[in-house]
């Protein structure tokens, strides 16, 4: 920016009096026309025109003068000189007037008063006051704040342009998992990274190879996942992570965390385009066969071919010829001969470790997913099960110690490669009073893991607080087994989290000085933790960007209101309600704007809807801070909302399109995590409306998995059914018994369309009696349908997580405006009154 000074000219014809402000806002000249009578002979600074118009002259020279109204303050200028009898100098000048026309375009006045009101201008810490106006130096120091103002309006157009198109870069401020790839600046906890690495080395090196445990502890944001997800991006070659989530159900907590390991052993490698679960029994199966002390002909050539490239394995035998059938007969063979001398065959192990080797040698997508879900435990359709050579499950087995004997299994294996890394995350929700019973199974699970799980590093991510409570709520043995290391994430410098900033931005091809002031950095840098920055540099990038409003903090929204040093009448203070409310009518239209419609896709119109069950009078805000009845909130709570709506918007807005980038991806679905994360579901909208849940019992006989939903005047229950094969048709038939026998009662039952369909003559009869019956329905889970399901699990847990920091009622609302179609807001959503 050229050097400028501002000039404030009082006078309607000749100059009576003249304040010159440098760049800096300072007064540097000030002086009153000697000759005029308004002046006393006591008043200070009294100069003859021809002495104050050289001065003016002087400090304009080469430099840009800023006027407001500039027309008038030269024309006054001009005739001046000419009665001083003085030459005009041609000078550069601007115009605040003018200036405001073009970047705040139809406004009702551009007056200097008007102006510093709208854009709450402040000098020495106090807004304008027509009292004081019409002094030179009064209107000058305004003038500096508008024509700063003006300027960064400028800069902001400018920048507009410049982001036009470009991506949020601090929108992706947390990494859900550590398979993810977010910027990584390398010094931020370098030293607790090296930790880990050295206990998984010691793991490694250790003859017993016993399994260690790690508490990795942070506050909300800190960067706990970001630091797995360091470990995967440089150890994810050698060794297999896997990370866990939250549990949901505490009847399946071992089913769930084995799930959730095998989602991560289907995960593929970077770099080398195979699974984990590729890469771990590739490097295993050589192990094998180089401890082999009698090698065959087949082991020899096989030894040889692979070379120092296990995965070379895969590229042995071409797709569908009898070389390849040959090959992968012979891995099975050597493999449960070693796993026979080193275990035995009891239990399900053997089982297992083919159901790996079928998955491993299948490259044909369908056949894959079979596999996938054989070893998930599922019952498929006998065509299935022969086709892909396995035999299926029995429907009474105990999935929890199958699970167990399968995480095991696969410990094992990782003997003959390298340590597993085992990482539980987002369990702050565990520590809620309604999840004591899934906090004590889930105590009791990680002890099992630590007893029969060897050769990994198991890794537990929590807040402080949250460690605190598992200290006094699990015995001594787990805790001594889970914290044998002790990983404290600090806060990081205001330096470093620049740094990080500077690495995001570094994506869009923008500097971060260009980007933001010095005084916006220094606000962001001014949130803690790392997270909190980002989302406030994310929140300036929108305004930037998209000219989406900056939500405003405590403090910036009680400045906005100060005392008045001078009277107010009630016609202003309404005037000022009425601009306010202006405002924030302009500013959901610009986060509607901006954020548009969470959907990419139109929603099916055709979709069946859900009726709502709830029809008690709707009161959108019992059991909060608003009072039931008071018809008015203060400005305050309307700005709190309105941060909460964006805030809300803008996080199904990024996590769609996400879930949509996975839905086709292979996925692992269970009935106990669909109804786990039912329940999740559920529970918070209790805080709306409250209701009861149960679940549907047939004495002995096996249903699937289920939840009832009851208020004062309806019930409604909801199942899910992923299996197949006869174990669908002997629970559906059991569902539909249900169906007959409570009419007072609606059913509906899921099964996620990506599931093979029922082809099944029998299983297909029961389909069309329970969509035949008055009060049943059977329903495909189609795309739409899942990504809201899992949008709405995900947006409770990361609340529950502390990851998304919006109150959870508040987020409840407006999901349930944003996904009024959708059949669980249906479902809990209580009919609102008409009165």
């Amino acid at each position: 920016m050229k050097e400028f000074i501002v000039v404030d000219t009082e006078g309607s014809e000749i100059v009576r009096e003249i304040a010159i402000l440098n760049s800096e806002g300072q007064l540097v000249y000030e002086a009153f026309d000697a000759a005029h009578p308004d002046y006393t002979e006591t008043q200070l600074k009294k100069q003859p025109l021809q002495a104050i118009l050289p001065c003016f002259f002087d400090f304009a020279k080469q430099k840009q003068v800023i006027f407001h109204s500039a027309n008038h303050d030269i024309q006054v200028l001009r005739q001046s000189c000419r009665k001083a009898g003085l030459t005009w100098r041609k000078i550069q000048f601007s115009c605040t007037y003018e200036l405001a026309q073009h970047y705040l375009p139809d406004l009702p006045s551009y007056s200097l008063e008007y102006l510093s009101k709208r854009l709450n201008l402040k000098v020495n810490q106090k807004y304008f006051n027509p009292q004081q106006a019409h002094s030179a130096r009064y209107d000058a120091e305004f003038t500096y704040q508008l024509y700063l103002k003006l300027m960064e309006l400028k800069s902001q157009s400018s920048l507009k342009k410049a982001l036009k198109d470009k991506p949020n870069p601090f929108s992706s401020s947390k990494v859900d998992n550590p398979f993810q790839d977010h910027p990584d600046l390398k010094q931020i906890y370098q030293d607790e990274f090296e930790l880990l690495k050295a206990t998984i080395d010691d793991i490694r090196d250790d003859r017993n190879h016993q399994s260690q445990g790690a508490v990795v502890i942070g506050e909300p944001g800190t960067g706990k996942t970001h630091l797995i997800m360091r470990l995967a991006k440089e150890l994810l070659q050698v060794n297999r992570l896997l990370f866990i989530g939250q549990p949901n159900n505490p009847d399946s907590v071992l089913y769930h965390i084995y799930t959730r390991i095998l989602k991560s052993f289907v995960e593929t490698v970077p770099g080398n385009g195979f699974t984990q679960l590729e890469n771990l029994l590739a490097h295993s199966f050589v192990r094998i066969l180089q401890a082999t002390s009698q090698q065959s002909n087949n082991d020899e050539i096989i030894l040889s071919r692979i070379g120092e490239n296990p995965l070379a394995l895969y590229s042995l035998a071409k797709e569908g010829t009898d070389l390849k059938r040959k090959l992968w007969q012979h891995i099975e063979r050597r493999t449960n001969e070693w796993w026979t001398s080193q275990y035995g065959l009891s239990g399900y192990s053997a089982q297992i470790i083919k159901g790996i080797i079928k998955f491993c040698s299948y490259t044909e997508p369908r056949r894959k997913e079979l596999a996938t879900r054989w070893l998930v435990a599922h019952e498929l359709e006998r065509e299935d099960a022969e086709s892909i050579g396995l035999e299926n499950w029995s429907a009474d087995f105990s999935k929890e110690d199958f699970s167990l004997e399968a995480i095991s299994v696969f410990s094992k294996l990782s003997l003959l490669d390298e340590p597993l890394i085992i990482v539980f995350d987002q369990l702050e929700g565990l520590g809620l009073e309604c999840n004591r019973n899934l906090l004590e199974r889930f105590g009791e699970a990680v002890k099992e893991i630590f007893t029969y799980v060897p050769n990994s590093l198991i890794i537990l991510n929590l807040f402080p607080d949250r460690w605190q409570q598992f200290q006094t709520f699990f015995d001594g043995s787990v805790i001594d087994r889970i914290s044998q290391h002790k990983v404290f994430l600090e806060a990081p410098t205001n330096q470093q989290i620049k740094e990080i900033l500077q690495l995001k931005v570094r994506a869009i091809g923008i500097d971060l000085e260009k980007l933001f002031t010095s005084g916006e950095l220094q606000q962001i840098l001014s949130h803690r933790p790392i997270r909190a920055a980002l989302n406030r540099a994310a929140d300036y990038y929108r305004y930037k960007a998209r000219g989406i409003p900056l939500p405003r903090s405590a403090q910036e929204f009680s400045e906005s209101y100060p005392s008045p040093e001078f009277p107010i009448s009630t016609e202003q203070r309404l005037d000022r309600l009425e601009q306010e409310l202006s405002k924030f009518r302009q500013a959901i239209q610009a986060i509607a704007t901006g954020l548009g419609s969470i959907y990419s896709t139109e929603t099916n119109g055709e979709t069946p809807v859900f009726q709502p069950f709830l029809n008690t009078e709707f009161n959108p805000h019992q059991n909060t801070h608003y009072q039931n009845g008071n018809a008015h909130r203060s400005d305050e709570t309307l700005i709190v909302r309105l941060d909460a709506t964006r805030q809300v918007l803008d996080y199904l807005k990024s996590q769609r399109p996400e879930l949509l980038q996975d839905y086709d991806k292979l996925q692992i679905i269970t009935d106990s995590d669909d109804i786990g994360k039912l329940t999740t579901i559920a529970e918070a909208f209790q805080l709306i409306q409250p209701f009861e849940i149960d679940c549907l019992r047939l004495g002995k006989s096996k249903l699937p998995e289920n939840r009832v939903f009851q208020s004062e005047l309806k019930k409604v229950a909801i199942g899910f059914l992923q299996i197949d094969g006869s174990g669908f048709t002997s629970r559906l038939k059991n569902f539909n018994e249900l169906v007959v026998s409570h009419k007072d009662t609606r059913f509906l039952l899921w099964r996620d369309g990506r599931q093979p369909p029922i082809t099944g003559k029998v299983g297909r009869e029961e389909i069309e009696k329970l969509n035949n019956a008055a009060n049943g329905e059977y329903r495909l889970m189609e795309e739409n349908d899942r990504i809201d399901f899992e949008l709405l699990y995900k947006l409770v847990i990361d609340i529950q997580n502390r990851d998304l920091d919006v109150d959870l009622l508040a987020a409840l609302e407006v999901v349930t405006d944003e996904l009024k179609d959708n059949w669980l807001i249906q479902l809990f959503q209580p009919e609102r009154s008409l009165n």
